[in-house]
């Protein structure tokens, strides 16, 4: 009868930021994601350069080299959409972006996008990781299943601790 006072925490459901091929953080070619130092998370091996917004939340962050955008979600996590790795040094040549710090992004909205073929003829990986970065918040994070995904398909779920 009081069913609705018993109301599960369902998580906080990650979507794929780009199409591509899912990889878990651990196969990321840069130890400063693939050793979790900046937090959990996921990569995708792009094959199309739109960036998508893998939650709701505000940006919080935009770097002037376009290589990485900070989202706050209203639980108060905190995500890094990273493009590329050792991307900062191409400051910012093959980024167009769409959205700046303050604007609030729904998931799957369209954040910018990457010229793949200047990263990757640049000498660099065009991966795009996606890194929760603070960890405390986070009780568990179901695991990434390698494979072919598209932006919008769901990639994780997290689940908060219990204040």
């Amino acid at each position: 009868m009081f069913d609705f006072f018993k109301k599960k925490n369902k998580g906080l459901e990650v979507e794929a930021a780009v199409d591509g091929e899912l990889i878990p953080i651990t196969n990321v070619k840069d130890d400063v994601f693939s050793t979790k130092m900046l937090g959990d998370g996921y990569a995708i091996k792009p094959t199309s350069g739109e960036v998508h917004s893998p939650v709701e939340g505000d940006i919080s962050t935009l770097f002037p080299t376009k290589h990485a955008i900070g989202i706050k979600t209203k639980e108060g996590l905190e995500i890094l959409v990273h493009l590329g790795i050792d991307t900062v040094e191409l400051e910012g040549a093959p980024f167009e972006m769409r959205i700046q710090k303050g604007d609030h992004v729904t998931a799957g909205q369209i954040l910018g996008t990457m010229d793949l073929k200047q990263i990757t003829d640049s000498g660099r990986d065009d991966s795009v990781i996606v890194v929760y970065t603070n960890m405390d918040l986070i009780d568990s994070i179901s695991p990434v299943q390698k494979g072919s995904i598209k932006s919008g398909d769901k990639v994780q779920t997290i689940n908060f601790k219990k204040n």
